[in-house]
């Protein structure tokens, strides 16, 4: 290993704008961080919102070339630096979180966002336009419904999975859902601030609502229902998987850097193919460890965490 394998990730990917429905679009860009948009009868609602106001402006521009209804809300799926720090260029919206998520946002957006940046720093193009933190406008505690003219919107925080604060934004009478990172396709699941125990029932809850298109947090938009289902049933695989398999290396009391190596040797001819996967597994294998452990609430990634991290799982590779 030679640094993060995302600092190597320097090809720009192609954006789709596809319609899902009257007025309902997912804005994907090949297991890049997607957006979602919502279009009522008077104003607009946008699911994510990328990652500095440079990049959110891309999806302002595809909403203007359809709509000139106001950009009235704006739905935080969860507080990753990725999703919520275009926020701004949103500008007089009102900004919607679940109340665990605005937690999280005081607790550590500070440092997921230096934690981010240094990782990745392609997803956060044109960053000296990000005026700081976003901090949510109006906080919702279990679900909240909107009505956009006739359209009915819920706003769900489903349950602890890709982290504590996971919100969906679901349109019933459409069937189509905003699944934010519960849902990944063709994506390796990010897991550094994960709960493992609680993702499946949080996957239940998702196929329980019988959504016929759905956007995945990463990945192109899923089309009819049994696309909808191999979405789901990727995420869980993944996810109970790699848990298995370090659950049974805490069990044997191996240590971190042999787990890691275990865990990348199975899972790699399964999943191996999916964006970000090497970029994913220091992360998920590490928060993984720490949850078979006993560590219920995910600590918290700072820069200096991400190095010791690498330099832990490289110096392990130089002894096998």
């Amino acid at each position: 290993m030679s640094g993060f394998a995302s600092t190597h990730d320097l090809a720009e990917k192609k954006i789709s704008f596809e319609e899902l429905g009257p007025g309902l679009y997912g804005y994907t860009a090949e297991g890049d961080p997607n957006s979602g948009v919502v279009i009522g009868s008077s104003s607009v609602l946008v699911v994510d919102a990328q990652a500095t106001p440079q990049m959110a402006e891309d999806v302002i521009a595809r909403i203007r070339a359809i709509t000139d209804k106001p950009i009235r809300h704006v739905v935080l799926s969860h507080y990753h630096a990725v999703r919520v720090l275009g926020a701004s260029a949103y500008q007089g919206a009102e900004i919607i979180a679940s109340d665990v998520t605005n937690r999280l946002i005081e607790e550590r957006g500070a440092a997921d966002m230096a934690s981010e940046i240094g990782r990745f720093p392609r997803l956060f193009r044109g960053q000296a336009s990000i005026p700081g933190l976003t901090h949510p406008s109006l906080v919702f505690h279990d679900r909240m419904t909107l009505k956009l003219g006739k359209r009915v919107v819920e706003i769900i925080h489903i349950g602890r999975s890709h982290t504590a604060g996971d919100t969906i934004v679901w349109l019933p009478e459409e069937r189509v859902l905003f699944a934010g990172d519960t849902v990944e396709f063709g994506a390796t699941p990010y897991c550094g601030d994960a709960h493992f125990t609680d993702w499946p029932a949080t996957l239940d809850k998702i196929r329980a609502l019988g959504a016929e298109r759905l956007v995945p947090g990463r990945g192109r938009s899923l089309i009819g229902r049994d696309e909808v289902a191999e979405g789901i049933a990727g995420t869980a695989s993944f996810t109970a998987d790699l848990f298995a398999i370090v659950k049974a290396g805490v069990a044997k009391k191996q240590p971190l850097h042999e787990i890691y190596a275990e865990a990348m040797a199975v899972m790699r001819p399964k999943y191996g193919h999916w964006v970000i996967f090497d970029h994913c597994m220091p992360f998920d294998v590490s928060r993984a460890h720490d949850e078979a452990c006993g560590i219920d609430w995910p600590r918290i990634w700072t820069a200096e965490r991400d190095l010791e991290m690498w330099r832990a799982l490289e110096a392990g590779a130089g002894k096998s």
